[in-house]
């Protein structure tokens, strides 16, 4: 039996709810055009190439299939069960997750196979184990936004207390209290204010912020 590797990518991004209009978990999958699996959805994904490291690899399969080209990719976990590709050979899958801001969300594209879905309500089954691979991509990301700044990657360079709550109630997918959210944020020390506000609002304009560099957050 020969072993196979692979790389796939889970991708997240805040998009409406179609139901509720407030900001959603969204991801996009591929359609599968070949056996194994002919016709199911899939993650983005393919063979690792000879002249491609992983994270190049998850990189290109994701821009050529989404049009996506995130800043934020990090290595979420390997995948290797013996039967978990319903082939003749084993395929062990490194996958990545990615988390999309608004600006990088713009540049997607939905190809003749590619569609995106609310992240909590994929069209399963999906093909190979990935609908175990969202689950997991799923809980890493709840379980890492309450002790660590990463919403920050869903969002501009610039952003009001409301935009970054409203990150965290899209991913836990519940209600915060603003001014418990608002005094633990600032307790944390991950962002700092810009000295600006933003504009074009009919009340008084809130204030920026940005993440905070590392020497001034540990001040």
């Amino acid at each position: 039996m020969a072993i196979d590797l692979a790389v796939s990518t889970v991708s997240f991004a805040l998009r409406p709810n179609p139901a509720t209009g407030r900001a959603t978990l969204w991801l996009p999958l591929v359609r599968r055009i070949r056996e194994p699996y002919e016709g199911r959805w899939a993650l983005p994904g393919g063979p690792l190439r000879p002249d491609e490291d992983l994270a190049t690899s998850a990189r290109s399969t994701l821009a050529r299939t989404t049009g996506l080209a995130p800043r934020y990719l990090e290595q979420l976990y390997s995948f290797g069960a013996v039967d978990r590709s319903a082939g003749p050979d084993r395929v062990v899958s490194i996958v990545y997750w990615a988390l999309v801001r608004p600006s990088e969300d713009a540049r997607a594209v939905d190809g003749e196979n590619v569609e995106w879905f609310v992240a909590d309500e994929v069209p399963g089954p999906l093909a190979f184990d990935h609908d175990a691979i969202v689950r997991y991509a799923l809980d890493r990301l709840r379980a890492k936004i309450v002790y660590s700044p990463i919403a920050h990657n869903f969002l501009p360079d610039t952003f009001t207390l409301a935009e970054l709550r409203e990150v965290h109630e899209a991913v836990l997918g519940r209600a915060l209290d603003p001014a418990n959210f608002r005094r633990q944020v600032l307790a944390g020390r991950t962002i700092e204010p810009t000295g600006t506000s933003l504009q074009g609002t009919s009340h008084r304009p809130p204030a920026l912020y940005r993440v905070a560099t590392p020497d001034r957050s540990q001040a």
